[in-house]
């Protein structure tokens, strides 16, 4: 019902109706693909057990956790995967052979710069033509290139780990550097600037990065096949692990 107005003309009181506009509750506009990911307590409930696993689950540990049949687990992980609520990624430490997918739950994160993400999705799509059988290991080899070129642009150093930094660093995926006991170096990505890619081919996008982090390296002077890169490695972040030889005056 319409609000009344009170208007008073010559001491007498008549009541007038009047349009006002209802502008509702302000917030955050409702993603509605995001808001049916979520409608069933199937998939609510595997959202938030992803996100409790911190380092990510498989579809065997989350049917195994539900008591769902696999086909059924894969089929809620992929419907939040395609609402931008997980992300998925082989994480394979190194090892030959196609390991399980791994989900864990997508962050609201900076994108790389908008150049940068149209040519990645350029090559993507122009790899998954040209060779739809052998995408990760052409998605590597382009890679590879793109990070010698990133490196060659850097003020560079003595540490061609710095290289590999500044060059992650440009791209957004807020590297840091971590010393392993066993004295071998890490590098955790915070960060995942090409998020929306990884959804649409985590085996290529993937294999983009570990190319560009070798390329960098080998620009640097450090032996490039000795990185591996470990989605989802760590908790909060994917994981570059590198082989690379001890700078001047470091301790053996």
């Amino acid at each position: 019902m319409e609000p009344s107005r009170v208007l008073r003309v010559n001491d007498v009181v008549t009541l007038s109706n009047v349009e006002t506009s209802r502008t509702g509750p302000t917030g955050e506009t409702i993603d509605s693909h995001r808001h049916r990911a979520l409608g069933t307590a199937s998939r609510a409930s595997i959202l938030e057990m992803v996100r409790d696993a911190g380092a990510g689950m498989t579809i065997a540990e989350v049917g195994e956790r539900t008591g769902l049949h696999l086909s059924t687990a894969r089929a809620h992980l992929d419907r939040l995967v395609d609402a931008g609520l997980l992300v998925k990624a082989r994480a394979s430490g190194g090892q030959p052979g196609r390991p399980a997918w791994r989900y864990r739950v997508a962050k609201t994160e900076t994108p790389a710069p908008a150049p940068y993400r149209a040519l990645a999705a350029a090559l993507l799509d122009h790899l998954s033509r040209r060779n739809p059988g052998d995408v990760r290991a052409e998605a590597t080899r382009a890679g590879h290139d793109w990070g010698r070129h990133l490196a060659a642009a850097t003020a560079g150093g003595e540490d061609p780990v710095d290289t590999l930094l500044d060059v992650l660093r440009g791209l957004g995926f807020s590297p840091r550097r971590q010393e392993t006991a066993d004295g071998t170096v890490e590098v955790h990505l915070h960060t995942c600037p090409f998020l929306e890619l990884v959804n649409r081919n985590p085996d290529a996008i993937c294999a983009l990065h570990v190319g560009v982090v070798r390329g960098a390296l080998d620009h640097a002077g450090a032996p490039p096949n000795g990185a591996v890169l470990e989605p989802f490695g760590a908790p909060d972040a994917c994981v570059v692990r590198l082989v690379v030889p001890r700078t001047t005056g470091e301790p053996a």
